[in-house]
């Protein structure tokens, strides 16, 4: 039994971490999301946070005091923190949606590695030439996505891969937030000029990058989408900030039927806010089997309950529960060092532009097709 309960439990390697030498990191953007970045940075002892900027005056000196990083030098914007840091390993950008495609190039073309928060971009244009950037620059590019990094996500990946399933036909994305519009840091994650993309960029992107990443991410075809903002544009949804619903501009639920290359539907939807519980679990169907994947609010994680396999064995219909895996890492510092030894070690993007572009093309669909009400032709350009 002692030998069974061991598959239970994260099998982790140590690794031994060579600190002799520092690898220099800035970072671009200190809202909330960098805070996550400065305290996994922390817990590397071979990392050196040198640099830091933000548009905001004062934002990036008051992050500085917070998270006590001593010495690092402050900038009132990216531009000015690559032009002056000469010996820069690589930079985490925590900036705006919007923000998020021009900080990459100006760093890439500087000849510095990037780690880029989610979503990658707004647009499939502005991911095509940051790709492009990656590409001339020869430097690493990898996208924030932790949930990569644990042991029951990945294990999603696993039981397509073994065959279990047979093939692939039919995926469905669930979970979503019953309310849970991003406003406690104020309004940039709902602004159109600052986020871009609302639900679907924020937390869709997760939910599509667990269900593609498992599937080998194949090329999407087309997309009938849909897109709306009932709950963010009504300021009785906001109990103490009811002007917030003026400034929403972006959308809190998004559904869509995208056809992908295989002969494969993908039945997409996510919610900020909703008069449900759940969108329901994710699902994977194949010709020998189908997986539930538990709901969550945000797919951003792991997730509190086993996956379970439906199945037909001698003619009976059976499923069976694939036991939770007890994790014993940190997601997000796991994401940063997967970076920060891709850097070291002249490795490749632990979670490539490559595969990201496809999750951005999905959303970029999406949006396309809602504002015009009909099917669209997804067509990824070559870079």
């Amino acid at each position: 039994m002692a030998n069974l309960d061991a598959f239970k439990e994260e099998q982790v390697v140590e690794k031994t971490v060579d600190t002799e030498k520092k690898v220099k990191i800035g970072i671009i953007g200190t809202g909330w999301i960098a805070g996550a970045h400065i305290e996994s940075y922390q817990k590397l002892p071979d990392v050196e946070v040198v640099a830091l900027a933000d548009i905001i005056p004062g934002k990036a000196e008051a992050f500085a005091k917070q998270y006590g990083i001593e010495g690092a030098r402050i900038y009132s914007s990216d531009e000015e923190l690559i032009a002056n840091e000469k010996d820069l390993d690589g930079v985490s950008i925590c900036t705006y949606n919007c923000q998020h495609a021009p900080c990459a190039i100006h760093a890439l073309e500087a000849g510095i590695n990037v780690m880029l928060e989610k979503p990658f971009t707004v647009t499939l244009d502005e991911a095509v030439e940051v790709m492009k950037a990656e590409k001339k620059s020869g430097k690493i590019l990898t996208i924030g996505f932790q949930p990569r990094m644990g042991p029951n996500m990945q294990m999603i990946k696993k039981i397509v891969e073994s065959g279990e399933l047979g093939k692939i036909y039919y995926i469905q994305a669930g979970g979503g937030r019953r309310s849970g519009i991003p406003t406690p840091f104020g309004t940039t994650f709902i602004e159109k000029d600052t986020a871009g993309i609302g639900a679907l960029g924020d937390i869709g992107c997760y939910s599509l990058d667990m269900l593609l990443n498992a599937i080998g991410y194949p090329k999407p075809l087309t997309c009938t989408g849909y897109t709306s903002a009932f709950f963010g544009t009504d300021p009785k949804y906001y109990a103490n900030h009811p002007e917030y619903a003026a400034k929403f501009g972006v959308d809190d639920f998004a559904a869509a039927f995208v056809r992908l290359e295989g002969d494969i539907i993908l039945d997409f939807r996510i919610s900020w806010a909703m008069n449900m519980d759940t969108c329901g679990d994710a699902l994977i169907l194949g010709t020998k089997g189908g997986l539930r994947i538990p709901s969550t609010e945000c797919w951003n994680g792991e997730f509190d309950k086993p996956l379970t396999i439906y199945k037909k064995v001698a003619g009976r219909e059976v499923s069976y529960q694939i036991p939770l895996i007890e994790s014993k890492s940190n997601l997000f510092v796991a994401k940063l060092r997967s970076f920060v030894d891709a850097i070291k070690e002249g490795g490749k993007a632990p979670v490539p532009s490559s595969e990201i572009v496809i999750n951005q093309a999905i959303i970029d669909a999406i949006n396309k097709s809602a504002n015009i009400g009909k099917e669209v032709e997804i067509n990824i350009p070559e870079v």
